[in-house]
């Protein structure tokens, strides 16, 4: 009898480490800080579909284009994202891999981030400027769930990867990556203070 695993939902997460990685994030908090003071339509449209939140996803996405600190932050990622790109097996010998949106959340006491994916793009990610102690995980759904149309729920000590959502703690200093078509959310933030983290897409069409 041979049972396989096939379809594998792959999700990368690392410290992103070198020299100044520190001053890097310490820099980005600043920033990100500022961008929602000096960013008017951001709030406004935050107001609207981010409520208690700040996100520049609509207003300054390409913060990687505008900022030396954040371009710093898109080559340092460079190496994670080849070595995720490997892990998958993604064939990109006609076309590159590129850095196509970037932006910043910043989500205070109370605040979700409801589920959604990261459609037009290939890999996703966030990396964690600041997560206080009580800061929600990173919720990442079972692609398949939507189409599990009579299964059985999973006992409750099922393997990590049976189960139909994997919660993954947030650190300050961490990436995460996966492919956008995985759907994913943050629950209500249950810190004190604010959850800040940089969003990004990579596409290669």
């Amino acid at each position: 009898m041979t049972i396989e695993s096939l379809f594998p939902t792959e999700v990368y997460h690392a410290p992103l480490k070198g020299r100044g990685a520190d001053t890097l994030r310490a820099q980005l908090l600043r920033e990100c800080r500022q961008l929602r003071r000096d960013d008017p339509a951001g709030r406004r449209w935050s107001n609207l579909n981010y409520p208690g939140g700040y996100t520049s996803y609509a207003s300054a996405n390409r913060m990687h284009t505008v900022s030396p600190t954040f371009a710093d932050l898109e080559r340092r990622l460079a190496p994670h994202v080849r070595r995720f790109v490997k892990a998958l097996e993604l064939d990109l010998t006609r076309r590159t891999l590129e850095m196509t949106d970037c932006w910043v959340n910043i989500m205070p006491p109370g605040v979700v981030h409801g589920l959604h994916l990261h459609p037009l793009s290939t890999l996703s990610g966030t990396f964690y400027v600041q997560t206080p102690r009580g800061s929600p995980g990173l919720k990442l759904e079972d692609p398949r769930l939507d189409r599990m149309m009579a299964a059985p729920p999973r006992r409750r000590d099922a393997a990590r990867a049976s189960r139909p959502w994997v919660l993954l703690p947030v650190e300050a200093g961490q990436l995460v990556l996966f492919e956008s078509w995985l759907r994913h959310e943050v629950a209500p933030n249950g810190a004190r203070s604010e959850r800040v983290s940089v969003s990004f897409n990579y596409s290669w069409f």
